[in-house]
């Protein structure tokens, strides 16, 4: 079983608890921040396909002779503004150019210059706690881990 936490995990010689629980929190921000991006694009596909079904049903009740709705929903309601001034493709550029870039570079600085560019430090120490029976009330976990190179999925050639 490879060594818990594996080198790319642990937590750099002369890093407190206190560090690495508060580079954690700020990891897990970060996280969260993913989360809410995502959701953001989601919305921004979600109205664009909106958008264009609403398109597809003013063509489809001008041809069944409901002009005046067509006209109506055509000229207030098909490419209409998310928010003001604004369409979501607009909305995610705001946020990634305001936001997301700016949070992307602290993340990123804080891991550096804390943990030596480590990532999920905390989380590994959790995942070696929780597996070798030093978390309180457990006992030592699953032994599934294999020998792999880091950025390749799978186990090592036998």
């Amino acid at each position: 079983m490879p060594e818990q936490p594996d080198p790319d995990h642990a937590r750099p010689d002369g890093t407190d608890d206190a560090t690495v629980e508060a580079v954690g929190k700020v990891s897990e921000a970060f996280e969260w921040m993913i989360r809410a991006r995502g959701a953001l694009y989601t919305f921004h596909q979600q109205m664009g396909r909106a958008d264009l079904v609403l398109g597809e049903g003013v063509q489809q009740l001008r041809a069944a002779g409901h002009t005046e709705l067509a006209d109506r929903l055509s000229t207030e309601w098909v490419g209409r503004n998310a928010l003001p001034d604004r369409w979501t493709f607009e909305i995610v550029e705001a946020f990634d150019d305001t936001y997301w870039r700016v949070a992307v570079e602290l993340e990123r600085e804080v891991r550096d210059a804390l943990l030596g560019g480590r990532r999920h430090v905390h989380e590994s120490q959790m995942k070696a706690s929780r597996r070798d029976g030093s978390d309180e009330g457990s006992l030592p976990g699953p032994t599934d881990d294999v020998e792999d190179t880091p950025g390749q999925a799978g186990p090592a050639p036998v």
